[in-house]
């Protein structure tokens, strides 16, 4: 019987594989850190540019976060019209959340609207504006927030008719008024999600297909499209 000691029956990763993996606990390490920097920031009421970078995506969870142009996009228009008193609910999009904070610290836009993050993952309760939010329990949120919100964007975590309705609900409950005229609705999610988004959904407010394309910053299979109720320089909507 050959020894435990005899190398050649010892299992051994080649210098690639090393490598590799000390590259990946190093990247690990790295966005560690990065974390607990923000979140002390943030327990200051940090003031500085934002990035999604210390927020890893969680593939089995759905989370697909856009890139840093198209949360842009997104966050001039949950602002476009905005005054002190607007109060903008972001209901499962945190990159949009992101730069929508990055637009607020960085002087550009001078009103300073109410802002309200639902989000499940609870590492963004590094921020003030965290609020914890289960689809599957889409309206046990704090009561104050019923009826309360004049903008909303949201961007359900999974392509099914079920969680679709329910974070539909959720949209419902907290908009201030059911109509075209005074919610500002943005929705983001599957082309084969487009007849329940635009018809049974969120048709009474008058949301359309846009031609608005949603990039995401590591690419997605699946077809993805904006939704909202109102064109502007970003998107008109789309041709059928």
């Amino acid at each position: 019987m050959a020894s435990i000691e005899d190398d050649d029956e010892i299992p051994q990763l080649s210098g690639d594989a090393l490598a590799a993996l000390k590259e990946f606990y190093g990247e690990r390490d790295a966005r560690q850190k990065q974390f607990e920097e923000l979140k002390g920031q943030a327990e200051d009421d940090f003031e500085g540019k934002l990035s999604m970078d210390a927020f890893t995506e969680d593939w089995n969870a759905s989370q697909f976060w856009y890139s840093d142009e198209t949360a842009m996009v997104l966050a001039r228009q949950l602002l476009e019209g905005a005054t002190d008193e607007t109060r903008i609910a972001v209901v499962s999009a945190p990159s949009a959340f992101i730069q929508l904070k990055n637009l607020l610290n960085s002087g550009e836009v001078k009103c300073r609207p109410q802002i309200k993050l639902l989000e499940f993952d609870e590492r963004f309760a590094v921020f003030k504006e965290f609020v914890r939010y289960d689809f599957e329990k889409a309206i046990q949120l704090p009561a104050e927030m019923k009826a309360s919100f004049d903008v909303i964007i949201c961007d359900p975590p999974f392509l099914s008719q079920d969680c679709q309705t329910k974070a539909a609900l959720t949209v419902r409950w907290l908009a201030k008024s059911w109509s075209q005229d005074s919610l500002r609705l943005i929705v983001c999610t599957g082309e084969r999600m487009e007849s329940l988004i635009t018809d049974k959904l969120y048709g009474k407010v008058g949301t359309k297909t846009t031609n608005y394309e949603i990039k995401h910053a590591k690419g997605l299979s699946n077809e993805f499209r904006c939704y909202a109720n109102f064109e502007c320089a970003s998107w008109k909507w789309a041709q059928s």
